[in-house]
C-alpha cells in the first residue's frame, strides 16, 4: 500500500539543523527523504526519528545533484523541501584555495536553485506545499574572512524573496521562507574551524529553537524568519546604520577575535 503521508525532503539532514528538521517533521506526520553526503549518519538519523528514505548525495557533484532532482520530480506527494545543506570556509578570499569557495557557491546557490525549481514544479502543479531555504543573519551584512559565505546567504535570501513574488503574482498558495538564524550549535562551526569561545554565549541558539521558529513561521506564512528577538533587532538596525559606521564596528570585532 502506498504511503499517503505528506512527504518532506531535507538536505544536510545528517546533523544540526537538518537532523532537527527531520525529527520535528517526523513528529508532525511527514514521510521523510533525508539527503546528505554521509550515508552512515543519515541512517542513524532515520532510525532515531522512526524511519525515512535516505539518499546519500554530494550536492556539489553533478550526478548526485541530478539524482536528487529526479527524486523530487517523482515525489507526487512532496509537500516540503528544506534546502539546509551548507558549509563555511573562513579566511581571506585571496589567501585561501579557490576550490572551497567554488564548492560553497555550487552548494548554496546552484544546488538550492535547482532543487527549488524541481520542487516548485511539483508543488505549484498540485497547488500545495512549502519551501524553506536555510539562509543566515550573515547574509544581511559582510565581514572579513567570510566573504563568500555571507554573499551566498545574501543570494539565498534574495532568491527566496523573488520566489515569493513569483508565486504571489501567480496566485499560488505554495509558501516559501528564508530562514535566517544567527549562531547555532551544530557541527557547522567545527567544520569551519571556528572557535565558539569568540562568540558571546547569549548569541548562540539551539537547533531546536531555530526549527521551531521556522515551522511556526511557515504555518503563519512569514517570508523571512529570524529566530530570536535580539537577532531581529540586529537585522533591523543593520538597515539604518551607515556603512562606514557599521564596517568600523565589524573591523573592531574582527581584530578583537583574531579574524583579521
Amino acid at each position: 500500500m502506498s504511503d499517503a503521508r505528506p512527504l518532506a525532503l531535507v538536505t544536510g539532514a545528517s546533523a544540526g539543523i537538518g537532523a532537527e528538521f527531520a525529527r520535528r517533521l517526523a513528529l508532525d506526520g511527514y514521510g521523510l527523504i533525508l539527503v546528505a553526503r554521509r550515508a552512515d549518519r543519515l541512517k542513524e538519523v532515520a532510525r532515531a526519528v522512526g524511519g525515512g528514505e535516505t539518499l546519500a548525495a554530494d550536492l556539489t557533484v553533478e550526478d548526485d545533484l541530478r539524482r536528487v532532482e529526479e527524486r523530487i520530480a517523482d515525489a507526487a506527494n512532496l509537500e516540503l523541501l528544506v534546502n539546509n545543506a551548507g558549509f563555511g570556509v573562513l579566511g581571506r578570499f585571496y589567501q585561501k584555495p579557490l576550490d572551497g569557495f567554488v564548492q560553497m557557491h555550487e552548494l548554496h546557490v546552484m544546488a538550492a536553485l535547482r532543487l527549488s525549481h524541481a520542487a516548485l514544479r511539483v508543488m505549484t502543479a498540485r497547488g500545495k506545499g512549502g519551501l524553506i531555504n536555510v539562509s543566515s543573519v550573515a547574509g544581511f551584512t559582510q565581514s572579513p574572512g567570510a566573504v563568500c559565505y555571507n554573499a551566498t546567504k545574501a543570494w539565498m535570501t534574495s532568491f527566496t524573496e523573488g520566489l515569493y513574488l513569483d508565486l504571489l503574482s501567480a496566485g499560488s498558495p505554495v509558501r516559501v521562507q528564508a530562514l535566517c538564524p544567527g549562531f547555532t550549535y551544530s557541527e557547522f562551526h567545527d567544520v569551519a574551524a571556528m572557535d565558539r569561545a569568540t562568540v558571546p554565549k547569549w548569541l548562540w541558539c539551539s537547533a531546536e529553537e531555530v526549527v521551531d521558529a521556522s515551522l511556526k513561521g511557515l504555518a503563519a506564512g512569514r517570508l523571512i524568519v529570524i529566530p530570536r528577538f535580539r537577532y531581529r533587532m540586529l537585522v533591523g538596525l543593520l538597515r539604518h546604520i551607515p556603512k562606514f559606521v557599521l564596517y568600523g564596528q565589524i573591523m573592531k570585532y574582527a581584530r578583537r577575535t583574531g579574524r583579521t
